[in-house]
């Protein structure tokens, strides 16, 4: 195959993905979000890139919204919102992270493989996304791709999905959400 086949496998595999993904969850998500005070989000390797490119959405939108582990993320407290992208919802950090967030008394919201993980357990709002762990040989869900590279490019292109419903129902566009992009590039 040639680089041009697999991208287009690629697309073909993130187009059957979509209709995996319940809209209920989604808006449960979104409302989540307006419901709360500030937002945090968090993920590990691949997954937190995608997580730090929904929080740099939010911000554009004008929600308080911040990265886990950055120098300028506030207390978390229990009028927030923790939003956890793990394909495993396994991952040790992620699961005490979760752990405080609950204790804390704040939403947790869990977008994953697996519902039924630590993580996905912990929270109130679970969003289930498709994939194949990085271990494919534990998963019936088939993919071409690499460890959780199906998954990673799902939640991201899912978070700018919410990030659309939001602009939606705040009577947002591109050009207002332009005003808070970065201007000393």
């Amino acid at each position: 195959m040639i680089t041009t086949q697999y991208l287009a496998e690629i697309i073909r595999e993130l187009n059957r993905s979509v209709d995996l993904i319940s809209n209920d969850e989604a808006e449960k998500l979104v409302n989540g979000i307006l419901e709360s005070k500030k937002i945090f989000v968090a993920g590990a390797g691949r997954s937190g890139f995608m997580a730090k490119s929904f929080a740099m959405r939010m911000m554009h939108m004008g929600i308080d919204a911040y990265v886990i582990g950055e120098t300028v993320t506030p207390t978390f407290e229990k009028d927030d919102i923790l939003i956890i992208g793990s394909g495993s919802g396994e991952t040790k950090g992620l699961v005490s992270m979760a752990e405080k967030a609950k204790s804390i008394g704040g939403t947790i919201a869990a977008v994953t493989i697996f519902p039924g993980s630590t993580i996905g357990q912990l929270a109130d709002i679970t969003i289930k996304l498709p994939g194949s762990p990085k271990d494919q040989s534990e998963s019936d869900f088939r993919t071409i791709q690499p460890m959780g590279s199906l998954f990673e490019q799902t939640l991201l292109l899912f978070y700018d999905a919410v990030i659309l419903r939001f602009m939606e129902k705040k009577g947002l566009d591109t050009n207002k959400m332009y005003g808070k992009h970065a201007n000393l590039e």
